[in-house]
């Protein structure tokens, strides 16, 4: 291939300085005839035509095109890489490199794109929004450590289109009861709710994704839009510059709030850091297309939008039977209920920090969610022992080595000890732990702490004090002090005479 210099200086010898190709033959040691192809040539650049070579990927493109069509059509998520394409073709024989193949991927995609007329894609209209018009929600995965553990965190991302201020709350699973929580949390935080919101097609959303603009949306998620009363939009599919604020929050709050990893006792504490330190990255950061302060802009936004209303009641429900040891099932834990529900149907209504139990349309009882994140853990049994209780009633025997019984305060478990030790106990134990059913817990807790210090640890005792308590009295008698010595006021005299008008008749009555 002759350079670009050498083309030049052809060039120069034959239009400017009238040499002969001859001439300048002799001078470059060119063939006569490659100087004239250079000097008829309409370009001034050198071109070379790579020869027409067979490579080893020709009997597999037809193999690997229709696998990139295949992946073409997967979400981001879910495509292979071309390196897992690579492997697949060496699986079928291809012996040749991996750059033969991405050098194939590229010119496909690039063909595709010109075909389907979106090579222009990566260029976009400037969205405007007026203050009070639309929300834009998102999740995000990032890590924390909480409680000493690097705990997987699914992330809730709320941002004003407008003011551009934003929230964030951290939970463990990206479900519809975390959804709402988090629309409530962020609703709150600032400061009201705008006409629109703008989502992607999030499972926790949209049921199914039809043609165009048609979406099946959840039936809860339409509860909670029209509690809010905004209008819910969803964007088209692959389409995220569609929320492009939300998808630039989610890039730069991994800069600003996830590096260094935070390390908090808890994931309330995380949430009430993270809502402490997006306000303060308000006042710290610039808005960009308004003069002022993020903050500064959202106290002019915060009076277009709508008031907030109560927190959306943001359950969702499944219903359950409860098994003969009082236990209902979710997410490979177990929660008690009471033994008046054992082997009938109830509901669980599920939050994202709690789980309550619904029998009859009353609530019979609530627990604190556990979460079991990896398959490996060991399933957990969450207890009420006062659950069991009319349980222990029929069977006193079971109060011994009853595993709800385990998580009795430590003063009913001392009185226990106590209890055992002498014929009937079990049975006495079982009556003052059923005082809880009829009386304040904490005044028959009082009343068995009282019973043991004072070292009298009996049902009788313990009633006394309850009662006692209840009514107000004092719990011991005061003392009376009294004189060192004692004198009679009216000194006793000896008089038998008395007894002989007893022998004198009518003058005395005496029974007979």
């Amino acid at each position: 291939m002759i350079d670009m210099e050498l083309l030049s200086v052809i060039r120069r010898w034959h239009h400017r300085d009238r040499r002969s190709i001859r001439e300048i033959s002799r001078r470059t040691g060119l063939s006569r005839n490659t100087v004239r192809k250079y000097l008829r040539a309409d370009s001034i650049e050198p071109q070379f035509q790579a020869p027409d070579r067979p490579s080893k990927l020709d009997p597999y493109a037809d193999k690997l095109a229709a696998m990139l069509r295949v992946e073409g059509g997967k979400s981001r998520k879910h495509k292979r890489t071309v390196k897992q394409l690579h492997a697949d073709l060496v699986t079928l024989g291809y012996e040749g490199s991996y750059n033969r193949v991405a050098a194939f991927a590229r010119d496909w995609k690039a063909a595709r794109l010109r075909e389907q007329q979106t090579s222009g894609r990566g260029t976009f209209v400037p969205l405007a929004f007026v203050p009070g018009e639309a929300f834009q929600f998102d999740w995000s995965e990032d890590w924390a450590i909480i409680a000493g553990e690097r705990t997987k965190l699914q992330v809730a991302h709320v941002k004003l289109s407008y003011s551009r201020a934003f929230t964030l709350r951290a939970y463990l699973l990206q479900t519809h009861e975390m959804l709402f929580d988090a629309h409530n949390h962020a609703f709150r935080a600032l400061g009201g709710v705008p006409r629109r919101g703008i989502y992607d097609n999030m499972r926790t959303a949209v049921d199914k994704v039809g043609r165009g603009k048609e979406r099946q949306v959840n039936i809860r998620f339409s509860a909670m839009v029209s509690h809010f009363l905004f209008e819910a939009e969803f964007c088209n599919p692959a389409s995220g510059w569609e929320k492009g604020q939300i998808e630039k929050n989610v890039q730069d709050a991994r800069h600003r709030l996830w590096q260094p990893m935070p390390n908090v006792p808890s994931l309330e504490a995380l949430n009430e850091w993270l809502e402490t330190r997006c306000r303060e990255l308000w006042t710290q950061t610039g808005h960009g297309s308004q003069p002022g302060s993020i903050a500064e802009v959202w106290s002019e936004e915060i009076r277009h939008l709508m008031a907030v209303p109560r927190p959306f009641d943001g359950f969702v429900e499944h219903a359950k039977r409860v098994s003969p040891t009082c236990l209902v099932h979710l997410e490979r834990n177990r929660y008690s209920v009471p033994a008046s529900f054992a082997n009938r149907p109830v509901s669980l209504r599920i939050y994202p920090d709690r789980i309550v139990v619904v029998a009859e349309g009353q609530a019979i009882c609530e627990h604190g969610r556990v979460f079991a994140r990896s398959h490996d853990r060991q399933s957990r049994t969450v207890y009420d022992w006062r659950h069991y209780l009319a349980v222990v009633q029929r069977k006193p025997g079971a109060l011994r080595n009853g595993a709800p019984f385990a998580a009795m305060p430590p003063a009913f478990r001392s009185l226990q000890q106590h209890m055992l030790k002498r014929p009937g106990g079990d049975r006495e134990m079982v009556e003052i732990l059923s005082l809880v059913l009829q009386h304040d817990e904490q005044v028959v807790l009082t009343a068995v702490e009282l019973a043991l210090k004072a070292g009298v640890p009996t049902k009788t005792h313990i009633l006394n004090l309850l009662h006692r308590l209840i009514d107000g009295t004092p719990l011991s008698t005061p003392t009376i002090p009294a004189p060192a010595a004692l004198t009679l006021t009216t000194e006793p005299q000896a008089n038998v005479e008395r007894y002989d008008t007893l022998r004198r008749p009518g003058e005395a009555r005496h029974a007979s």
